[in-house]
């Protein structure tokens, strides 16, 4: 069998990305970009104020001047006008352009403000150039201000806009279908009978998604049956980039999912990782790049198997920068005494000396789901391995 480690390599290796098209800047919002993008000038454009104060000529004040003549208001977004005379200051604004004739501004709390003059403060610290935010210091013209792969959130959209381009081209996002298998499972607002639950896990994983910025998703039940379960697949199949889902991936009897994949020309990549939770993941594509992943049906193992292998998947598809888990301090010592990967959900604490730190938060088995309200995500805890209080672990969060 195949570790997470592995596992997760071997489906970096077999993923068709997803073809790029041109987006509107106004609903490029999360969309991962597929070009570079370069300043069109100069950031800031020009020397800009960084302080509301007074602009000087910097020599007239290591000259000795100290009482400067009043000579108008410089705002920002307006037209700068020049120093009319060296013995004279212009009052300006943050955001405004330095005046012409002058090289430092004096904030205004160091200053004595008059009706017609200007009087520095002997506290008052002064420096050419001091307090101006100088033209091209942040980027010069023609600099990369963006790399493909950049997930345009509030920062990155920001600067994306600053250029002015009308669109962008990004990746194309991929169509999820997300569904459900078993006889056992009824909608949520169905009551159910003794024996029956309702199904909870494609709304845990659409929720997982849309957090994450997937919003074409379509959700779907099957029953245990190999006809409803081969046709239902196949028109997911039809429908969508990616199909994720939960059950009927196990070795029993009314498993189906794995012999309806095969059946309609899904390649079998790997069935079952050394792991636990969600040991019986299966993983596949097809020759047209379709991408499938048979999530175990217990709901706990449904949600650490889509963190940790399907949304890494995702990200790849879109073209994103990869995104390193963090890692964080354990808050007690932990033991994983079988031979296969443990994942195990955790808390981080909020008060006392170990805030921050993390505690794990066991679970009743893969199906106590209720478990996890409150966790921030799960640990990966190796093989027949001793952790010590304060190791550091990598943090796979919800």
């Amino acid at each position: 069998m195949l570790t997470p480690t592995q596992a997760a390599n071997v489906i970096a290796e077999r993923l068709t990305a997803l073809p790029s098209e041109s987006c509107p800047l106004e609903t490029s919002s999360g969309r991962v970009l597929r070009e570079n993008l370069f300043a069109d000038r100069d950031v800031p454009p020009f020397d800009r104020v960084a302080m509301d104060g007074i602009a000087i000529s910097y020599a007239e004040y290591v000259a000795g001047r100290r009482t400067y003549r009043h000579a108008g208001i410089v705002a920002a977004g307006a037209r700068p006008c020049a120093l009319p005379t060296i013995d004279s200051c212009l009052e300006v604004m943050t955001g405004a352009v330095l005046p012409p004739g002058t090289d430092a501004v004096i904030p205004v709390e160091d200053i004595q403000l008059n009706a017609d003059s200007a009087v520095v403060l002997d506290s008052a610290k002064v420096s050419a150039y001091g307090n101006v935010h100088r033209q091209g210091s942040d980027i010069i013209r023609g600099a990369t201000v963006l790399n493909a792969g950049a997930v345009l959130r509030g920062p990155e959209r920001a600067i994306a806009v600053s250029i002015g381009a009308p669109s962008l081209q990004v990746s194309r996002e991929p169509r999820i279908t997300i569904i459900s298998t078993g006889d056992e499972l009824v909608a949520p607002n169905v009551q159910p009978l003794a024996w029956q639950i309702r199904r909870s896990n494609t709304y845990a994983i659409e929720t997982t998604l849309q957090q994450h910025g997937y919003n074409h998703l379509a959700l779907g039940h099957l029953r245990d049956d190999l006809t409803e379960v081969r046709d239902g697949i196949a028109q997911a199949l039809h429908e969508s980039d990616v199909l994720i889902l939960s059950g009927g991936v196990s070795a029993g009897r009314f498993d189906y999912v794995p012999a309806a994949l095969k059946e309609l020309g899904v390649e079998c990549v790997f069935h079952k990782v050394a792991q636990r939770p969600g040991k019986p993941i299966w993983f596949g594509v097809r020759k047209d790049g379709k991408t499938v992943f048979a999530l175990p049906g217990n709901p706990v193992s449904t949600l650490i198997c889509l963190v940790r292998y399907v949304l890494p998947a995702l990200n790849q598809m879109r073209g994103a920068k990869s995104e390193t888990p963090c890692a964080a301090p354990l808050s007690h010592g932990l033991e994983n005494r079988h031979n296969l990967t443990l994942f195990m959900p955790v808390d981080r604490l909020q008060t006392g000396a170990q805030q921050g730190m993390l505690k794990a938060h066991a679970t009743h088995g893969s199906g106590d789901f209720v478990a996890l309200a409150g966790t921030v995500g799960f640990i990966e805890l190796a093989p027949n391995q001793h952790y010590e209080a304060a190791s550091l672990l990598t943090l796979y969060t919800w």
